[in-house]
């Protein structure tokens, strides 16, 4: 009976052993706090963010608020070090290259305004961030009109970003991959 009882002990410790170590270096849950993200991920989705991983553009990642100590925002990555970012007419540029951005596409048909959903600071419908620094990513929400993002904060230190977003668990009508 005692062996019985060690088993299950040292079976729910080695378990918690192993779900504590994933949380520390492979994976960390996170909550969605606010709509810059809309309609990608929504105001207290929880998701979930692997910690090691390569920056590649378009990527959704968390860091810590540069304005708001104590605070993360999350973002997705738009430009990578050294690249010149710019919009023109709601088209992202790149190096002078039109890319595109099908996951705007649902905000971009909803708009009833004549412009477009990504204005720079100064609401002008064409701008540049210019070139990114070495070391630096550009970041936007998804839902421009309303994100605070490096259009206001600058750029982000690429090793200041803490987690790429991968997956919706929560609510359960939600779960699954990020696109």
């Amino acid at each position: 009976m005692k062996k019985e009882w060690l088993k299950t002990i040292l079976y729910f410790g080695g378990l918690l052993i192993v779900l504590w170590l994933l949380r520390q270096f492979v994976f960390t849950p996170v909550i969605v706090k606010g709509d810059s993200m809309d309609p990608t991920l929504h105001n207290d989705e929880r998701v979930i963010a692997l910690l090691n991983f390569d920056v590649e553009r378009f990527d959704i990642v968390t860091f810590p608020a540069p304005d708001e100590p104590g605070k993360n925002y999350i973002k997705r990555v738009i430009g990578l070090p050294k690249e010149v970012v710019e919009y023109r007419n709601d088209t992202l540029f790149i190096d002078g290259e039109a890319v595109e951005e099908p996951y705007l596409d649902q905000y971009k048909k909803e708009l009833t305004d004549g412009l477009p959903l990504t204005l720079g600071n100064g609401q002008q419908e064409i701008f540049s961030f210019g070139e990114i620094p070495p070391g630096k990513v550009l970041v936007l929400g998804d839902n421009r009109r309303i994100s605070k993002d490096s259009r206001s904060i600058g750029f982000i230190e690429k090793d200041q970003l803490s987690g790429d977003v991968k997956l919706i668990f929560w609510p359960l009508e939600d779960i699954g991959l990020i696109n």
